[in-house]
């Protein structure tokens, strides 16, 4: 018997903070890889390396491209990590 999942997403997406792909997925027009390639090319939030296994991004910038993702630009390119996280 299949699992039933119980995740009560919100209706709207909270404008600080941070959140994971996760969190923010019911809110993107796109698919996870595809945000991936984007990111990778500056045309999407940029993801915050937190550890081996932990992205996150800025509620902020997701806002930001939600807004206008055709015209979004990344300011940094790179990826921010977090010194000490190895």
């Amino acid at each position: 018997m299949a699992k039933k999942s119980n995740h009560n997403f919100p209706d709207t997406f909270p404008t600080v903070g941070m959140s994971r792909w996760g969190q923010f997925q019911p809110f993107s027009p796109i698919s996870k890889e595809r945000f991936r390639q984007l990111s990778k090319q500056g045309l999407a939030p940029q993801p915050v390396r937190l550890g081996i296994r932990c992205t996150m991004y800025h509620n902020s910038e997701l806002h930001r491209w939600l807004a206008d993702p055709v015209n979004y630009r990344a300011d940094a390119v790179q990826s921010d990590v977090v010194q000490g996280a190895e």
